[in-house]
């Protein structure tokens, strides 16, 4: 059932990144494969640090966003429990080209993804001493790292399969380290709603974002033009790594051990004065 925009007067706003996983997932749903109850989309393709600032200006009405932009933005936004990327094995690594030590970089400036990425977020939670921080787009920082204009950067999507060609090592997993430091896998990024649409609009968005995931993972080659048309610069065998790595049944929806993590990510983010406290709660059901 292709959409038929009758729900709404107009499209929802929706961004989402141009990398392989977000393309892959949201691909039967912005071209119109799947029910989505009347609901007609127009996407906006950013990476993710320009979609967590639209979104802390309310200028989207369903974005994918770093968990550590949810933190800010609770109030006004629903979390979603289909399409983000959760999991083990999948954290930003902190690489370098000379240091030997997270403890070197203390007072060293460090480049991340954005000063809303969850990225930054654990970086901060690892070490709060790490503070002097450079905000680059992620495709810009292992090059800053190879230049030694920064000392160390923390890098995501598909740098991480990507920086040993730029001569940098690995000095920390920082999605390891929160897996053994709490248990629960790594919350990278979610899928927000505004509340002000609604309740019922926001659980029809849900469930035709998860009726787009179960579609891409039923019909694996269907996305493929859509997501090799955003990813230029990336090979065939990285962008199915970059799938392989970030979606999983969690991208279907969180699932209890999902939802745990988020918690504590949330809280312990709270607990450090990183983000706001909110009462708001955070999913629609």
């Amino acid at each position: 059932m292709k959409n038929d925009g009758s729900a709404l007067s107009s499209p929802l706003s929706l961004g989402f990144s141009p990398c392989p996983n977000d393309t892959y997932i949201f691909h039967a749903l912005v071209h119109g494969l799947i029910d989505t109850a009347g609901l007609a989309f127009r996407e906006r393709l950013e990476d993710v640090e320009t979609l967590n600032r639209l979104a802390l200006e309310g200028a989207l009405d369903v974005s994918k966003v770093s968990y550590h932009a949810l933190g800010h933005l609770r109030e006004n936004y629903f979390l979603l429990r289909a399409g983000g990327a959760l999991g083990r094995g999948c954290g930003p690594l902190v690489v370098t080209k000379e240091r030997t030590s997270m403890a070197e970089l203390r007072g060293a400036p460090v480049a991340v993804p954005g000063q809303y990425t969850t990225a930054a977020l654990l970086l901060r939670l690892f070490d709060p001493a790490i503070d002097t921080l450079v905000y680059l787009p992620f495709h810009e920082i292992m090059g800053a790292v190879a230049r030694g204009e920064v000392a160390a950067g923390v890098i995501i999507h598909e740098s991480r399969f990507t920086f040993p060609e730029y001569g940098l090592t690995k000095l920390l997993d920082l999605g390891d380290w929160w897996e053994r430091e709490t248990g629960c896998p790594i919350p990278l990024g979610g899928i927000v709603a505004k509340r002000s649409l609604g309740r019922e609009t926001v659980a029809a968005i849900d469930r035709a974002l998860a009726a787009s995931v179960a579609y891409a993972r039923a019909n694996p080659g269907a996305a493929a033009p859509y997501i090799r048309a955003h990813a230029q610069e990336i090979s065939d065998e990285v962008c199915a790594a970059h799938i392989g790595l970030y979606v999983n049944d969690h991208s279907l929806d969180l699932g209890a051990e999902g939802e745990a993590a988020v918690a504590t990510l949330l809280d312990r983010a709270t607990a450090a004065g990183v983000i706001p406290p909110s009462a708001a709660p955070l999913f629609v059901l």
